[in-house]
Formats: C-alpha cells, sequence, structure tokens
C-alpha cells in the first residue's frame, strides 16, 4: 500500500511540477518495499515462463508466436520493476 501511495504523491508532484514541502509524507521508497518489486518481478517472470513452456509442449508449431509474445510481457515486468527500483527509489 506504501508503494501505491508513494508512486501517487510523486506522481502528483512531478504533474504539478511543484517541489515536495519539507515536511511531505513521501519520504522515498524503502529497501524493503524495492525488494518487494523484485519478488513480484521475479514471480510474474516465472509465470510467464511457465505458461510458455506449456504452451509450446502443446504447441510445438507456434514457439515463435509463443517466443515474442512472452518476451514483449518478460520486457513490461523487468521495465516496472526498473521503474520502481531506480526512478521511484530516487
Amino acid at each position: 500500500m506504501n508503494i501505491l501511495v508513494d508512486s501517487l504523491i510523486l506522481a502528483n508532484n512531478l504533474l504539478a511540477q511543484t517541489a515536495p514541502a519539507p515536511d511531505s509524507v513521501y519520504k522515498g521508497l524503502s529497501a524493503v518495499e524495492v525488494g518487494l518489486a523484485a519478488g513480484g518481478a521475479a514471480i510474474g517472470i516465472g509465470a510467464v515462463g511457465a505458461g510458455a513452456s506449456q504452451a509450446v509442449g502443446r504447441n510445438p508449431g507456434a514457439i515463435g508466436i509463443i517466443l515474442a509474445v512472452s518476451f514483449a510481457i518478460i520486457a513490461v515486468s523487468e521495465g516496472t520493476f526498473i521503474l520502481v527500483a531506480f526512478v521511484l527509489k530516487g
């Protein structure tokens, strides 16, 4: 929940183009929150890999399409983690 609140406060400050107040609630993300984001990305990538291997096992002729879609989903998952870890961490 803190990640959502932190990101909303940061987005509000960025979109309003104002500097955060010194007594602002936003103090950056903690290491635990970044670790949870990394764990979520790892679980998502693992689920994509498991689903892709099952799909290729059922239909080996569609390996190209399955591989392309799974790479796209993995890229979104990694991109989300990188956004959380490096951009929102500040």
